[in-house]
């Protein structure tokens, strides 16, 4: 498993043998993706805010976003179920196809606003991944990985969570977790046109100045005195508009979650890998008032009953059973134009890789010399590591696949039917855009995954600038005292000043030199370079100092943070922020608005020009649904992947010592003994994972994998490698989705931990 070969291999679980060559996988779906318009998404402060910049130029189009949005789900519905993710509203356009498929639901059972349905036992958890209800009393599953900060934040070393896992065995144990969100969507209308009639006629700065009016007096209609929170989301690059209004609950419990040798399991060997053994799973619980409405954080607060939770159905899965995922997908990106997917290809993934090679390398290490800060930066490593495999996967895959042929292939078809000049224009932005994509994805890498300190360091900028006073003054010191140990406690000067140094040369190897800080390059070099230069920020500042920030933050002396103005660490981080938002935002915003503009146009001609073809709306970290089967592939050549993985290949994997696939004594002795309880299936196999040819994407982190009728069967958590690429260009073929089973976590909750109450409390079905 470690590593790539070629050869004969033995039959493994999961893989039938054949002459293949193993490659290695994915994981984390939170972190950066590379965004709307080849971008990379982060919200704000770093992008612009322009969800209105462009809408002045749009009148030639947007008037028929609602009907090219619906015209868009027909064509997909004729042409292809395992492509696309489903505005649950629309669904009625797929639903004779679903149904073909194996499905015994309608689509007022999986989306309604009249009863409950199947949405409402969708969560989106701290919104990045998904959640599932699975009892009526406010019990719910989603990833570790989703959980893991979490459950690290919890973890001492004395009292190591992630190592040995956590199981509460009463109400009262179970911990609390501020700031930690789960939402429920309430529903979603399309308000396209109220809002086009709202602006008729109007142009620029006053279209955009009366659509703002408009969105605000949308949603303040239907969440005042609702207990509701609304936003306005665009769709289709601005084509469609849709009102969703959520209820957010913000007292979430810890309630389980196995040792990172079953959660992680596989670790970044396997990352984006199938066939895989991951317990990719945690538990936690939310809490309402009294009266079952979302409140803060309270000792008298009581379980939240859901309107839905989803039964949980023990007869598992097998190969072409039908299958959907529930969930919230962040971003696709399937409208790149030919040009945009080689700068991908060529120029953006290796250069965010390059950066991230530079900050894994002193990550591990660290990680490998203590047990503290192996705790210590376990999370980060993750959400460092998770996108850098990903990266690489995408452009292998996009690079078997042609991507870049087949694009330009698309866009000949588009200019000989139609004659649009649409493309055109867009390679002619994008030729401006590069290079500011380019300077904002380094500064992120470098400001946001890279040293700790500069962050914490610009988080006094108000503070030793002057700015704050009075009450904003005091709300901002308790803020920063309150989150003064909580930094500390997983921060290490020495790993942070390594960091400085490695990424601040590999950014200087990649950054368009007009868009760099002044002065930096000459700075570094003079220094002696990265290494040297980090040396002397650090030496010098205060802000990797405890004590230094402990007496700072007590005295509270005007003076003294006027000092800390002439910081190195301090100076640094600020310039490198005016470099970015002088320099960089302003172009960067500003283009991407043109891009998406004309996006927006690109995709309408697509769907005009080709109304029998497959063009689906991407993503936007809305709900969505998609479908298809439990299904093996064949990505390569001589590779033939099953369906199924079971627990002997745990066993296979398992190498004592080692940190991807060692595993607990007792975890060991229980598979040993095919001790499976009620979880093994007809053929005496305890089940692990499956792969199904869903269209998923990170934002799916945790989504309910559900049968024909509606029952839980497992969590989606993963993608294979070869399916890397699905954001940009899916592949029926060998784009393939990872659950794990639900049986192998009922398995782990019960025979493993002994927590078979939590396996008690929830709805068990027998669907076979």
């Amino acid at each position: 498993m470690h590593g790539r070969f070629h050869g004969v291999c033995r039959a493994r679980d999961g893989v039938a043998p054949q002459v293949h060559e193993q490659v290695g996988g994915e994981g984390l779906k939170l972190g950066v993706g590379t965004g709307l318009c080849h971008g990379t998404n982060v919200v704000e402060p770093l992008d612009p805010s322009m969800p209105l910049g462009y809408l002045g130029r749009m009148k030639t189009w947007t008037w028929k976003g609602a009907l090219a949005l619906c015209l868009a789900l027909v064509a997909s519905a004729q042409t292809s179920a395992k492509e696309g993710m489903w505005i649950p509203t629309l669904l009625k356009v797929v639903e004779g196809d679903m149904h073909a498929m194996g499905l015994k639901l309608t689509a007022e059972d999986i989306y309604s606003i009249n009863h409950s349905s199947l949405k409402d036992a969708v969560v989106h958890f701290n919104g990045g991944c998904t959640a599932e209800m699975v009892s009526a009393e406010g019990l719910l599953l989603t990833n570790h990985h989703c959980g893991y900060g979490q459950i690290q934040q919890h973890s001492t070393v004395d009292n190591d969570l992630l190592t040995d896992g956590f199981w509460a065995m009463t109400r009262a144990e179970e911990l609390p977790n501020p700031d930690l969100t789960c939402t429920f969507i309430d529903r979603i209308e399309d308000v396209t046109e109220r809002l086009l009639a709202a602006c008729e006629g109007l142009e620029g700065e006053d279209r955009e100045a009366r659509w703002k009016e408009e969105v605000a007096a949308i949603v303040k209609e239907a969440t005042e005195g609702q207990g509701l929170e609304g936003e306005v989301v665009e769709f289709d690059y601005g084509n469609s508009h849709f009102l969703i209004t959520s209820k957010v609950f913000r007292d979430v419990r810890l309630v389980g979650a196995p040792p990172s040798a079953v959660g992680k399991f596989g670790g970044d060997t396997d990352n984006w890998v199938w066939p895989r053994h991951t317990g990719d799973f945690s538990v936690f619980r939310i809490y309402a008032d009294r009266n079952n409405k979302p409140a803060a954080y309270a000792s008298g607060n009581v379980p939240y009953t859901p309107e839905h939770h989803f039964p949980v159905d023990v007869s598992g899965v097998q190969d072409g059973d039908f299958t959907m995922v529930f969930g919230f997908p962040g971003r696709t990106e399937q409208y790149l134009t030919s040009d945009a997917v080689e700068h991908v290809i060529e120029r953006l993934n290796p250069m965010r890789i390059a950066m991230r090679d530079e900050g894994l390398a002193v990550i591990n290490a660290a990680r490998a010399s203590s047990d503290a800060l192996r705790i210590a930066y376990a999370a980060k490593q993750s959400s460092v590591a998770n996108a850098w495999k990903k990266w690489k996967g995408q452009n292998r895959g996009l690079t078997e696949l042609h991507a870049i042929d087949k694009k330009r292939t698309l866009e000949a078809e588009l200019n000989k039917v139609s004659g649009s000049q649409v493309v055109q224009d867009i390679a002619a932005l994008n030729a401006q855009y590069f290079p500011f994509l380019e300077a904002r994805s380094l500064f992120i890498e470098l400001a946001y995954y890279g040293p700790e300190v500069l962050n914490y360091a610009h988080g006094f900028s108000a503070l030793i600038e002057g700015k704050a006073e009075g009450e904003e003054r005091e709300s901002l010191l308790a803020r920063l005292r309150g989150a003064e140990d909580g930094f500390r406690r997983d921060y290490d000067a020495g790993v942070d000043e390594r960091l400085l140094g490695r990424l601040v040369e590999e950014y200087l190897k990649w950054v368009p030199t007009n868009l760099a800080p002044d002065g930096l390059a000459a700075e570094v070099s003079s220094a002696g370079g990265g290494m040297a230069w980090a040396d002397k920020v650090f030496a010098k500042s205060v802000f990797d100092n405890a004590d230094d920030m402990a007496k700072l933050l007590e005295s509270d002396n005007p003076k003294s943070w006027k000092k800390l103005a002439k910081d190195p660490a301090y100076v640094w981080i600020e310039s490198l922020r005016a470099n970015y938002f002088a320099e960089v935002a302003p172009e960067y915003g500003r283009l991407r608005g043109e891009i998406a503009a004309a996006s927006a146009a690109y995709t309408q001609a697509l769907r005009e020009a080709f109304p029998d073809r497959v063009f689906p709306v991407d993503a936007n970290s809305t709900l969505r649904l998609t479908y298809g089967k439990v299904e093996g592939s064949a990505p390569y050549d001589g590779m033939q992947y099953n369906p199924l993985s079971t627990a002997r290949g745990i066993l296979q994997k398992y190498v004592p010592g080692d940190p991807d696939f060692d595993m607990p004594a007792r975890l060991v002795e229980l598979l040993k003994a095919e001790e499976y309880g009620d979880y093994a299936n007809e053929e005496g196999d305890l089940v692990v994972c499956f792969t199904g040819s869903n269209h998923t994407t990170g934002g799916n982190s945790g989504s309910p994998a559900l049968n024909d009728m509606g029952h839980l069967v497992g969590i989606n958590f993963d993608r294979s490698w070869e399916s890397t690429m699905s954001d940009i260009l899916f592949d029926g073929s060998r784009c393939r989705n990872i659950m794990v089973d639900i049986r192998y976590v009922l398995w782990v909750m019960d025979v493993y931990a002994g927590a078979g109450h939590l396996v008690e409390e929830m709805t068990l079905v027998q669907g076979r």
